[in-house]
């Protein structure tokens, strides 16, 4: 009995010893484990600094001096292309007209744009529309006013003005817009709107005429513009002719729908009519 227990606990002694050495054994290769992970991690941010090391840093001195040189190089000539083209689409102005030449030699062939920057293009001249009315006056005569300057008029009445009123920005300069468009060199109409558009300006003339004291009733009125260039700023050196150039249109005789109380009266027609329809 004796024999047998003693060696009960030498088994068990055998075993206590088996279990502590495999517990040794993977505590060992934990470690391990534990110390390749960390040269792993130590190696991979080494490899991250001498990536973040690399580039122009890299190079040897001489290098780095002809990569700067190349740099600055393509910057340049990057600046001087994006000015060149936004010269060539931009309107006419004090640099192109100097320098043109030069513009054009870098843009053709290979950079040639078929498009505008700013549509439309900032006015170069100020045009104003004048008029004249042939007055028939209750003695019988008949005589002539002088140029009368309608867009003076309407610039008077915006200049000074928080709220001028559409009828004074563009009523005139849009009815001689109007004209032009519609209308041939030898100042024929085009079809219908051109008509229109002559109807359209006498009315206008007429209103305007009407607010003033002249004498006499209108029989006829002629109309010219009066087209003076936008004078070049005090920093340039171009020289420019601002003296007005006119042109003179025909005369046209003013019959009772081109007066001003002709809607009103057109329009009281109408009504009439319409109540007698009832």
């Amino acid at each position: 009995m004796a024999t047998e227990e003693a060696g009960a606990d030498s088994g068990a002694g055998v075993g206590a010893r088996a279990e502590s050495a495999a517990g040794a054994d993977s505590a060992g290769q934990a470690e391990s484990g534990a110390e390749a992970g960390g040269r792993a991690a130590s190696g991979s941010g080494s490899g991250a600094e001498e990536g973040v090391a690399g580039g122009i840093g890299a190079l040897s001195m001489p290098y780095q001096v002809v990569a700067a040189v190349a740099l600055a190089v393509i910057g340049v000539l990057a600046c001087v292309h994006l000015s060149m083209v936004f010269l060539h689409v931009a309107p006419s102005n004090t640099l192109t007209k100097r320098h043109g030449e030069a513009v054009d030699d870098w843009v053709y062939p290979e950079f040639e744009q078929n498009w505008k920057l700013f549509a439309p293009n900032p006015l170069q001249q100020n045009i104003a529309v004048h008029v004249r009315a042939e007055l028939a006056r209750p003695d019988g005569t008949r005589t002539t006013t002088g140029w009368i300057d309608l867009s003076a008029q309407d610039a008077e009445q915006i200049r000074g003005n928080l709220l001028p009123s559409h009828t004074e920005q563009n009523e005139l300069r849009r009815a001689w817009d109007f004209y032009l468009n519609s209308h041939t060199d030898d100042q024929r109409p085009n079809g219908l709107r051109g008509r229109l558009s002559e109807q359209y300006l006498r009315r206008i003339v007429m209103l305007r005429l009407d607010e003033r004291a002249l004498g006499g009733t209108v029989e006829k009125i002629q109309l010219r513009s009066a087209t003076r260039p936008v004078p070049a700023p005090a920093w340039s050196t171009e020289k420019i002719d601002t003296r007005p150039s006119f042109r003179t249109y025909p005369w046209w005789r003013i019959t009772a729908p081109d007066r001003p109380g002709a809607a009103a009266g057109n329009s009281t027609e109408a009504k009439a009519g319409t109540e007698a329809a009832r």
